[in-house]
């Protein structure tokens, strides 16, 4: 049976577009031991399917555990839960939240053409005029904003009429032939065309970029931080 479940539970996975990483930080366990107990028909514990069924509501357990029924519950979306999938039979007006490691996937993600997949779709009361949320990966914005958080964010088009100076961005640069990511203050520089980008954490210096050297900016609305899996 645990043979069974761990493959129905790589389906499950394949099926939504989850990246097995993504998965494991999710349902708390150590990058790599899902791969691993799936080639070497390992055990998968009840506390972590139980996690599992907590954390993707929209599985079907009798399918998860035993194989019966449909692999999702097309008709039940638990509305009290921060975080929640959409299914087939269910329209979501919940914030896509993307997992993405590199810059070309940025570039993807906040240009014109997405083609990104969300991990999972999140609930955030009154907010509105949002394109997605994203986990960060750095700590350059630290204390207010830490590795793991969540921040959703707003596509900015027409940078130049429409950068407010002071607020907080995601903001692909390319310089140089150099391609960055970054979540910055933005400020004005002194010098004429250029912008600062300006950390919260103070271990990184203020960076001075061309304003023409960001390809593409997103405006921070709101954040979420997670501070247990369980």
């Amino acid at each position: 049976m645990a043979e069974n479940t761990l493959k129905r539970i790589k389906q499950y996975l394949d099926y939504k577009g989850i990246r097995i990483r993504a998965f494991e930080r999710v349902v708390g366990m150590s990058n790599g031991s899902f791969a691993s107990q799936l080639k070497n028909d390992k055990t998968i514990g009840v506390d972590k399917l139980e996690n599992i069924l907590h954390q993707y509501p929209d599985i079907n357990s009798e399918w998860l555990l035993k194989g019966n029924g449909d692999m999702l519950l097309y008709d039940t979306v638990n509305e009290g839960r921060a975080f929640y999938r959409k299914t087939e039979k269910t329209q979501s007006r919940n914030i896509p939240v993307y997992d993405i490691e590199t810059t070309a996937e940025i570039a993807d993600l906040l240009g014109e053409t997405n083609s990104q997949k969300p991990i999972s779709f999140l609930n955030v009361p009154r907010i509105s005029q949002y394109d997605g949320a994203l986990y960060l990966l750095d700590d350059s914005m630290y204390p207010l904003l830490k590795s793991g958080d969540i921040v959703v964010y707003k596509k900015i088009n027409n940078l130049e009429n429409n950068i407010i100076w002071g607020e907080m961005y995601l903001i692909y640069v390319s310089s140089d032939n150099n391609e960055f990511f970054l979540i910055r203050y933005l400020r004005q520089s002194e010098r004429e065309g250029y912008a600062q980008f300006v950390s919260h954490n103070s271990h990184y210096q203020t960076q001075e970029f061309p304003i023409s050297s960001i390809k593409a900016i997103a405006l921070i609305k709101a954040s979420v931080r997670v501070n247990s899996l369980f």
